[in-house]
């Protein structure tokens, strides 16, 4: 392309300080460096996590460009990048594959440690790639994705089939894979199994269609707000429940519900009660629950453990147990030969510059997935 080698100025959402609103500016993105990337994004997602970062429950270095739910088109490569070349379809991986530490090559763990869980922000050099009014700005989870052009590390960047729906296929950087994994890598889910789904936004409705491709036949979603409902069946639930509407524990509910049968529950909302909640409501001896939800920070979870000495299996998932760089092209593969679809997590569709519209429909519960585009 012919911006390769040169200074790329384009539109940025920087966000100047924690609990601010995003600004628009011109910012500039270097050349990439020996084994990075250079991506010219064409959507990027809106998560829950990006919030997370504005209010300060996630690390993070500011100035920043946040964003990690994205697809683009690569623009140019560093010396020794092999895996990717310019004019590939890409999506950015919040969680790395360096291919060399002990999750990597175990083939049952996921969590790179060259994941930037501290916020540093900064690429393996110790700078960043972009700057704005003479100003370093930070990268945000590997990716940052709220730009028309970002750089990455070879390791956080993986080619997808050059037929994908950039538009759609960019929530399998983040929040389809997260939930959809839950199921299908983390809890294996069995063919006529009974799941149970807590919390019915984005990313435990992706759990729902996990466990539907999995063969589950009862899939009941539990959640505060009965407006989420709707699209929890139109995914594949099978039912729905609210904790308001009864005075017993939730998991005294499921068990009269189902014949105490829940082989499977998960827990989507990142709220230690609902975490014990959802544990306690699988199977005494055979059910497995999985968080799914990011636990809140610095806090400390107190249970009976009696919940799991009688036999329960209590997992967690980090983006769905996924290898990112190796299972992602898969995803996307699946997803182009209709073995689920978008349509009901893809709520809206918003141009760049309306990023804080998008953000206000999360906080109003308005949205399941807004999607921007460049």
């Amino acid at each position: 392309m012919s911006t390769a080698g040169k200074v790329i100025k384009c539109k940025a959402a920087v966000l100047w300080g924690p609990k601010q609103p995003f600004s628009i500016e011109e910012v500039e993105v270097a050349t990439p460096k020996a084994y990075e990337v250079r991506i010219k994004i064409i959507a990027t997602g809106i998560c829950r996590t990006d919030d997370h970062a504005i209010k300060g429950i996630l690390l993070a270095n500011f100035p920043v460009i946040l964003g990690h739910e994205g697809a683009g088109i690569v623009e140019s490569i560093g010396e020794g990048v092999t895996t990717v070349k310019p004019g590939d379809k890409v999506i950015p991986l919040c969680l790395p594959q360096c291919g060399k530490c002990s999750s990597c090559i175990n083939p049952n763990g996921n969590f790179c440690v060259k994941a930037d869980i501290t916020g540093r922000g900064v690429l393996s050099d110790g700078t960043s790639r972009f700057t704005c009014k003479g100003k370093p700005v930070y990268h945000f989870s590997s990716t940052s994705t709220f730009t028309e052009y970002t750089v990455v590390e070879e390791i956080a960047v993986t080619k997808i089939d050059a037929s994908a729906p950039l538009e759609k296929v960019c929530l399998i950087g983040c929040g389809f894979s997260t939930g959809y994994g839950a199921a299908m890598k983390t809890a294996k889910v069995t063919p006529g199994s009974t799941c149970v789904v807590f919390g019915l936004g984005g990313v435990g409705l992706s759990v729902i269609i996990g466990c539907k491709v999995a063969g589950a036949t009862r899939i009941i979603g539990v959640d505060l707000n009965k407006d989420k409902f709707e699209k929890a069946k139109a995914v594949g639930a099978t039912e729905c429940i609210s904790p308001k509407d009864y005075t017993k524990p939730i998991s005294e509910v499921l068990k009269e519900m189902t014949g105490d049968s829940v082989g499977y529950t998960f827990e989507a909302v990142g709220r230690l009660e609902t975490m014990t909640d959802a544990l306690a409501s699988c199977h005494m001896s055979y059910g497995t629950s999985v968080i799914v939800g990011l636990p809140p920070s610095a806090t400390m979870c107190t249970y009976d453990p009696m919940l799991l000495f009688t036999g329960r299996t209590w997992k967690g998932s980090t983006f769905g147990g996924w290898k990112s760089k190796d299972d992602l092209p898969k995803i996307v593969t699946d997803f182009l030969a209709k073995k689920f679809d978008f349509d009901e997590l893809i709520t809206h569709v918003l141009p760049f510059n309306e990023i804080e519209e998008g953000f206000n429909l999360l906080y109003k519960g308005e949205s399941i997935r807004a999607v921007l585009v460049m």
